[in-house]
Parts: structure tokens; C-alpha cells; sequence
């Protein structure tokens, strides 16, 4: 993950990305050590954070009643980020399998699977 996220031009962070990645750090010994790096990271130009909208919203609305008729739920977190991803037209980049079952969603989970174009 680190190698894609080196060399892709541009990362955007949804919003609940950071909500989830500052709770994973409140009980870790290293807390301290990744704030500081994660606070790094969103410093860099190439970063941005995505703060949901109303059209952040009916992306989610699209994707949940997609996975929904299909009987195949994520997390609703997930769902926020593949509604982000979506609106934003960029590929989601992840190790979570799920995200392979959202309709309109680009992800990879390498970077030769991003280059060679993920799904």
C-alpha cells in the first residue's frame, strides 16, 4: 500500500477514512507516533480530504440499494468510502474484498493491479 500511495499523483482521504483510522490509533501504544505521521501525510500537497455532500449522500443511497437488492451488504462505513471513491471518480484502493461487489467502484489493492486498471 505504501509503494501506491508513493506514487500515484494525487490521494483523497474520505472523511470517514480519518474518523476510523484516529479510533484504531486511541488504543494503540503508538498513538502519539501515528498522529503525527497521519497528520504528515495530509500535509503533503498530493492529499486532500474528502468531506461528504449531498451528493456524496445519493451516491451512498445508489450504492446500498445496489448491494442491498443483490443481498450483499458492507459495512456502512465501507459504503461511505466506495460513495466517496464514486464521486469522486477515482479508484479505491484497498485490501477489503468487498468493495469488488460495488457497481461503478475502480479498485485495486496493488499498484500493478492499479496500473494494469483493477476493477
Amino acid at each position: 500500500m505504501v509503494e501506491v500511495f508513493s506514487r500515484v499523483p494525487r490521494v483523497i482521504v474520505p472523511l470517514v477514512v480519518l474518523a476510523e483510522l484516529l479510533a484504531g490509533f486511541t488504543g494503540g501504544k503508538r498513538a502519539e507516533r501515528n498522529r503525527t505521521d497521519l497528520a504528515k501525510f495530509l500535509a503533503s500537497p498530493r492529499v486532500s480530504l474528502a468531506l461528504p455532500d449531498r451528493q456524496t449522500a445519493e451516491s451512498y443511497a445508489s450504492v446500498f440499494q445496489q448491494l442491498r437488492k443483490a443481498s450483499n451488504p458492507i459495512p456502512t462505513n465501507d459504503i461511505w468510502v466506495a460513495a466517496t471513491a464514486i464521486q469522486a471518480a477515482i479508484p479505491l484502493i484497498t485490501l477489503d474484498q468487498h468493495f469488488r461487489s460495488v457497481a461503478k467502484l475502480r479498485s485495486a489493492s496493488s499498484l500493478s493491479e492499479l496500473l494494469g486498471g483493477g476493477r
